[in-house]
C-alpha cells in the first residue's frame, strides 16, 4: 500500500517543513486538494502554493481537483510539474474528453467519484485511467469519519480491475487511520490518502504507524 499524505491537514504556517517531514518518512506521493468553493463548500490551495512547494520535494504531486471547471486548470498544473491530475466524474459531462486532455498535457489521469456515485458512471473510461480515487468521506473537508459502505465499492472495483487485466491504482481518500487503511488494503486499494492522522502528531511517526498497520 502506497501512502499519499494530504497537506490539507498540514500546518499551513510551516507547509514546506511538513512536506519535507513526510518525504523523509517514506511517503510515496504528496496529495494536494484544490477546491473552488463551488463544487465543494470550501477553498484550499491554488497554483502559487503548488509552484512554491515543487522545489521543496521530489515526491510526485497527486493533485485532486474539486472544482466546477476542471479543464481550465490542466495547462497550468502541467506547467507546475504536477504528475497526476484527479478529476471528479461528477464535475463534467464530458469525462472521456477531460481525461484525454489530461493525457495531452503530459500528466497521469485519475478519475474521482464521491461515496454515493456508482462505479457504473466510470466503468467505460477505466481503460483510459492511471488511477481511480474513491472518496471514503464526502469531499471538501478534512477530519471526517470513514464511510464503511465504500469498502464494498473498493471490492467491486478490484474485481473489475482483475477481470479486465487493468493496471490502474485504486486510491482511497478520507478517514484513513491504522484500522481503516488495513480494511481498504484488504478490499483491494493500493494507495491511501491520509491527512488528519498524519499531521495530528509527528508526521514521520504517524506514517510509520500506517505502514505497520498494512504490513502487520
Amino acid at each position: 500500500m502506497k501512502i499519499a499524505p494530504s497537506i490539507l491537514s498540514a500546518n499551513f504556517a510551516e507547509l514546506g517543513k511538513s512536506v519535507q517531514q513526510v518525504a523523509a518518512g517514506g511517503a510515496d506521493y504528496l496529495h494536494i486538494d484544490i477546491m473552488d468553493g463551488h463544487f465543494v463548500p470550501n477553498l484550499s490551495f491554488g497554483l502559487p502554493i503548488i509552484k512554491a512547494l515543487r522545489p521543496v520535494t521530489d515526491l510526485p504531486f497527486d493533485c485532486h481537483l474539486m472544482v466546477t471547471n476542471p479543464a481550465d486548470y490542466l495547462q497550468a498544473l502541467a506547467a507546475s510539474q504536477v504528475q497526476i491530475i484527479g478529476v471528479h466524474a461528477e464535475a463534467t459531462v464530458h469525462l472521456c474528453r477531460l481525461l484525454q486532455q489530461i493525457k495531452a498535457v503530459g500528466c497521469q489521469t485519475e478519475v474521482v467519484i464521491n461515496p454515493a456515485t456508482s462505479l457504473t458512471v466510470i466503468e467505460e473510461v477505466l481503460p483510459l485511467v492511471d488511477s481511480v480515487l474513491l472518496m471514503t468521506v464526502n469531499p471538501g473537508f478534512g477530519g471526517q469519519k470513514f464511510l464503511p459502505f465504500v469498502l464494498k465499492k473498493i471490492q467491486r472495483l478490484a474485481r473489475i480491475k482483475q477481470q479486465n487485466n487493468y493496471q490502474f491504482e485504486i486510491e482511497v481518500d478520507g478517514g484513513i487511520d491504522p484500522v481503516t487503511i488495513k480494511s481498504c488494503a484488504t478490499a483491494g486499494a493500493t494507495i491511501a490518502v491520509a491527512g488528519s492522522f498524519i499531521f495530528q502528531a509527528d508526521p514521520q511517526k504517524q506514517l510509520a504507524l500506517l505502514k505497520a498497520a498494512v504490513e502487520g
